[in-house]
């Protein structure tokens, strides 16, 4: 074998090993929020989420929106999730889910205010302080065009003024 028949080995090695590399890590990236420059949402306040089903324009997914525990200093009551106007995407209220430790709450209500661009959620019982949260919304039909939509996550506590509260802002990517 020839020096640059041996050079031209190693290269094509070389690039088809970070191929392999990057597949995994692209599949990876509707998994977390990942890097968001010129975001707008403090480090502290965004939140993790999950698109099951890549978060592609147009098709149906599933949102894991995840609130950790230490975000949830008090017993939640009321869950409000608001959106912005150009999410032109819709939602199933009759599939969506609120899991504590991997079981579904029951739930009393779930109301979807499309002209507040408002999702609220009620658990029939408060949600204890302490617990990490993910809200499934299931059967979601994603906008026709991509881009960044942030989803803020306000609460309402047990016998609290009614004031919502603000937990963080799920920054969703739909590309």
């Amino acid at each position: 074998m020839s020096s640059s028949s041996r050079m031209q080995y190693v290269v094509s090695s070389l690039i088809a090993g970070c191929l392999a590399v990057g597949i995994p890590a692209m599949s990876l990236a509707q998994g977390l929020p990942g890097l968001t420059i010129f975001g707008g949402v403090k480090g502290e306040d965004n939140l993790n989420y999950r698109l099951d089903y890549g978060g592609r324009p147009n098709g149906w997914d599933r949102y894991r929106l995840r609130i950790p525990a230490k975000k949830m200093k008090l017993a939640v009551a009321q869950f409000a999730i608001s959106y912005p106007d150009y999410f032109k995407g819709t939602f199933n209220p009759k599939m969506i889910e609120v899991r504590v430790k991997d079981k579904a709450v029951p739930l009393q209500e779930v109301n979807w205010n499309k002209e507040n661009h408002l999702l609220e959620i009620f658990p029939k019982e408060p949600i204890p302080a302490g617990n990490s949260v993910e809200i499934w919304l299931q059967d979601v039909k994603n906008p026709s065009f991509g881009g960044m939509f942030y989803f803020n996550c306000q609460i309402l506590s047990p016998g609290d003024v009614p004031l919502l509260r603000y937990l963080g802002t799920w920054v969703i990517q739909i590309s």
